[in-house]
């Protein structure tokens, strides 16, 4: 029976049994197995986790999304109903500690319907712990359940979603894909030719051996909730590391209890993924008709919307914190830590100007 195989051995029986696959289907496997994916199964964040997101290194991280927020909702002449959807929420702590400061904006709450897309039971729990005085519905798709304005949040969502590899050969390109060679998972390539003229302009030309990364998950889901925040108005904000132009390299990368390992060697044990491509996502935000803001790195997203001067106060209310926040603020902001890895991206209806973004 399929339960007393671990996922690696049910991932190596399907290769035995049709081939190699793409890395997009590795991951997703990898990743959203309904029993045993690495998503699916446990609380990854956090010191006792694989890796730590921004909102659990401050509270003023979440603060200035939720002042981000207020402002859109603000710019938008209020709308007395609106749907606030979180992607992949973790432990709900970025979303309340945005709401702790969105709610003092009167009207913003009894406005607010708030949806979590969130496909792990652990961390269900925690959010519902955190957020539960504001009665969000978790939603199992990535769509929003009413026609009221919207607004997006995604805080490292992005670089969790599948990628496509492809590796410039002497006469074309080729797709990378996972294969069994004497019973061990390895990279390969497929040896279907793919034409030079059917890889993205930006691209074309690259020396052989250069590889070429794409999300067509990504793409979907930005056209998906873009085509409804143009029909509906609002935004969407997505914070992750990544890059703006198009371009070859590669970024697949796994991380086990804080280190970097073997993207192959423990699927549903280790966390896989790559930078985001926002200059993909602007691609397709523009092409559904949103309004895109110049890419603007972690640090001077952070530094528009106040954050010295939030810590500064947060600081001298709490001087016994204050080494510790000024750690905070240094893995935020500074560029050898979070602040230029990091980009902030976002698109919407084009009827507001988004904070914190270079005009």
């Amino acid at each position: 029976m399929a339960d007393d195989h671990s996922l690696g051995e049910l991932i190596d029986m399907q290769l035995s049994q049709n081939g190699p696959m793409s890395i997009a289907t590795y991951m997703s496997l990898a990743l959203t197995h309904p029993r045993s994916g690495y998503y699916t199964g446990k609380d990854p964040l956090g010191a006792g986790g694989d890796f730590v997101t921004a909102p659990e290194i401050s509270q003023i991280f979440g603060e200035l999304v939720g002042f981000f927020l207020v402002n859109l909702w603000q710019q938008m002449d209020e709308p007395p109903s609106f749907t606030l959807l979180e992607l992949g929420p973790g432990r709900g702590t970025l979303m309340q500690d945005a709401l702790r400061v969105a709610v003092k904006a009167e009207g913003f709450l009894d406005a607010c319907h708030l949806q979590l897309f969130e496909t792990n039971p652990a961390l269900k729990a925690q959010q519902a712990e955190r957020l539960g005085q504001y009665n969000p519905y978790w939603a199992s798709e990535i769509d929003a359940v009413s026609d009221d304005p919207l607004f997006v949040v995604a805080n490292e969502f992005f670089d969790a979603m599948p990628i496509r590899q492809f590796v410039k050969g002497e006469d074309a390109w080729h797709e990378r894909q996972v294969g069994l060679r004497n019973g061990k998972r390895v990279f390969g390539l497929s040896p279907i030719p793919i034409p030079e003229a059917s890889m993205p302009e930006e691209v074309r030309g690259a020396a052989p051996g250069e590889i070429y990364e794409v999300s067509l998950a990504s793409a979907d889901i930005i056209h998906q909730l873009g085509t409804r925040i143009r029909n509906q108005r609002g935004a969407l904000l997505a914070i992750d590391y990544g890059y703006g132009d198009i371009q070859t390299g590669e970024t697949l990368q796994a991380v086990r209890n804080h280190a970097y390992v073997d993207p192959l060697e423990a699927p549903g044990e280790i966390d896989l993924s790559a930078h985001v491509s926002f200059g993909a996502l602007r691609i397709v935000a523009e092409e559904v008709g949103l309004t895109v803001e110049k890419l603007s790195t972690q640090r001077d997203f952070l530094g528009g919307l106040g954050i010295v001067e939030r810590a500064t106060a947060l600081a001298r209310a709490n001087p016994e914190r204050m080494d510790e926040i000024g750690a905070a603020l240094k893995r935020l902001t500074a560029p050898e830590e979070m602040g230029t890895l990091f980009k902030v991206f976002c698109a919407h209806s084009g009827d507001i100007a988004a904070l914190g973004f270079p005009a």
